[in-house]
């Protein structure tokens, strides 16, 4: 992954980035931060660079992204691959008690009502703090000054405008982060049902970006949970055919419900099946795609030693020529065992992700052709 360089040819068209004015006449907001997913840094700057047309700025945060940016902030509020965007400024004051004085105050509220003002559809309608000692008096004496100015309710747990305090390296000052959303990115709109275990948006659209998908492919979703990787394909564009299929009739539920809030549960085919013995023709699918049991949340060690050198056996049969097969599962060391002991598949690239708590492995394969 870390030899990506081109923009993503999925990921979006570069914008014209021009610079939107102010309500104020302050200089506009140029500088961010894009929070992502530990693994996912050169998707996450493949995808700014399309979309965006970013300029990276010095940082080797392995979970962070700083770049400069000119233009609609909106353009910023539809990346697929982030966790969260935010706008950064600088403050050179000793510590936060100093954001009361009248000079800091007035920046920091004229950097609140940029974000606001940019993308009044954003509908913020509470805020709220991180910060060391967000409790104290001072942050509840800068919660009401904000409050006053911007007519934004202070919130301390469930604020949608989430403000950000960190200290400069060095102590030379403090920065603040503004969550340029309501709610992360990576929390989609499509989202209505939930299961556990379930796959987060962002290594949904990492795992689609490796499988190089393409408008003529057939698609199988081989356990697909509550539908996440379903969606995120289409949101890419049309395929010449979908299908999802999971054993459990919950599951396929909460697909069908998620599927129904993206809008497309009339385009994706649903079935209650066992992805290690499906009634499909032989070749039947391009990509094939599949987060496996981790044998936590779903599963357990001992039934995935059995079932996933059958699953890997059925997915070739299903695979066409030049097939490509993505994986993901937090069961190394077992995966990679039964790896090396077959033939009918080979690694092209093995990506290590954060997800919940985890750090499991996209594994993009290739079938082997007899």
């Amino acid at each position: 992954m870390s030899k990506r360089s081109k923009p993503s040819k999925h990921l979006g068209r570069r914008v014209n980035a021009k610079t939107p004015g102010s309500s104020q006449g302050a200089v506009p907001i140029t500088e961010f931060e894009a929070e992502l997913l530990s693994g996912l840094k050169p998707l996450v700057h493949s995808e700014l660079v399309a979309v965006a047309g970013i300029r990276l700025l010095p940082g080797t945060e392995p979970d962070a992204l700083r770049f400069r940016f000119q233009g609609p902030l909106k353009n910023l509020q539809c990346l697929r691959t982030v966790v969260a965007v935010y706008a950064t400024e600088t403050f050179l004051l000793p510590r936060p008690k100093a954001l009361l004085g009248h000079e800091h105050l007035q920046k920091l509220l004229a950097l609140i009502k940029q974000v606001l003002y940019y993308d009044p559809k954003q509908k913020f309608r509470s805020f709220r703090f991180s910060a060391a000692g967000r409790d104290s008096t001072v942050f509840q004496r800068l919660a009401e000054e904000i409050s006053k100015s911007t007519g934004l309710v202070f919130d301390p747990e469930e604020g949608e405008l989430l403000l950000r305090l960190r200290p400069l390296a060095k102590g030379e000052g403090w920065e603040i982060l503004l969550r340029l959303t309501p709610r992360p990115l990576s929390a989609r709109a499509w989202r209505v049902c939930n299961m556990p275990g379930g796959l987060n948006a962002t290594i949904a659209v990492a795992m689609l970006e490796l499988a190089d998908i393409r408008p003529q492919d057939r698609f199988l979703n081989a356990m697909c949970g509550s539908g996440t990787l379903l969606v995120e394909r289409r949101l890419f564009g049309q395929a010449q055919r979908l299908v999802g299929c999971d054993l459990n009739p919950q599951a396929l539920s909460c697909s069908k419900a998620n599927l129904q809030a993206g809008g497309f549960a009339n385009e994706i085919e649903l079935y209650q099946a066992d992805a290690t013995n499906l009634d499909f023709a032989a070749e039947s699918f391009d990509v094939i795609v599949a987060d496996l049991p981790w044998g936590d949340a779903v599963g357990n060690h001992k039934a995935n030693a059995s079932m996933y050198p059958v699953f890997l056996t059925e997915m070739a049969r299903l695979a066409a020529p030049q097939a490509r097969l993505l994986v993901l599962t937090h069961e190394i060391r077992l995966f990679e065992k039964i790896l090396a002991q077959q033939s009918q598949w080979r690694v092209k690239e093995t990506i290590k992700v954060f997800h919940g708590g985890h750090y499991p492995h996209i594994y993009s394969l290739k079938r082997n052709m007899p």
